[in-house]
């Protein structure tokens, strides 16, 4: 689509969004560059302010395009796919090109409660290690990562330096812990201040909430709960068909 279609059920603003997610798309609009004006979109498309605006904030809200008040709005970077299998952070970004990094929280050592307890499999009261590190790419925040280890497999884990390593490679070289199964949910969530401050997004801004299971030999050995920024992040899957039931 290269031109509006007054006479197509698709809206206009709609129309629009195609269009300009085509020159994307095709780098006629390369990451970082600004997008034609208001004015200039108007003009050459024959829309009113109003259906321009519609179109542009449609693509500014699916992380798109990115605004920077007083300058104009700009072709934001490609989202990446959160990766539905049992990888860590830093090997999934090293795979893609990526320099991974790791920032220290927090870390400490608790008494698995009730919740923690039937995750694990474990007594209630089980130490718990928990760590928690802002992970970076080439130094932009991604994610913020809450590891909860069970302390009885990597014992002094908490006096060994995490900082930019990859935790599931020192859970490997140091230990001998190598995941060999998982489970994963995704949900939706909104960053409250605190996180919106360390991932550098607005307050309320939409991100990912990632809970993993990493089994050792059928036991549930971490639990990751992660928040991954909905701008820079999007989920895909393959999907097939089913064979048909044989009568």
């Amino acid at each position: 689509m290269t031109s509006i279609d007054p006479t197509s059920p698709v809206p206009k603003y709609f129309q629009l969004r195609t269009i300009l997610l085509d020159m994307i798309e095709r780098s006629e609009l390369p990451v970082d560059s600004p997008i034609p004006s208001e004015r200039e979109l108007c003009a050459r498309y024959g829309l009113s302010r109003m259906t321009v605006r519609q179109g542009v904030e449609q693509l500014v809200a699916e992380g798109r395009l990115y605004r920077v008040p007083g300058k104009g709005t700009f072709v934001a970077r490609p989202k990446l796919e959160v990766p539905l299998r049992l990888v860590s952070f830093s090997e999934d970004m090293l795979s893609r090109g990526l320099r991974p990094g790791a920032i220290d929280l927090s870390r400490r050592t608790v008494p698995a409660d009730g919740r923690l307890a039937r995750l694990f499999d474990v007594e209630e009261g089980t130490p718990i290690h928990v760590i928690e590190r802002l992970r970076t790419a080439d130094g932009e925040p991604m994610a913020i990562e809450r590891s909860h280890i069970l302390a009885s497999l990597a014992p002094d884990l908490l006096d060994r330096r995490l900082a930019d390593r990859s935790l599931y490679g020192v859970l490997e070289a140091v230990y001998g812990i190598v995941f060999d199964a998982g489970d994963q949910t995704i949900d939706a969530g909104v960053a409250d201040a605190t996180e919106a401050k360390r991932l550098k997004i607005p307050k309320g801004s939409p991100v990912l909430l990632l809970q993993r299971r990493s089994y050792m030999n059928g036991v549930c050995a971490e639990l990751g709960v992660s928040t991954y920024r909905a701008d820079r992040y999007q989920i895909h899957t393959a999907l097939g068909n089913p064979p048909p039931r044989r009568a």
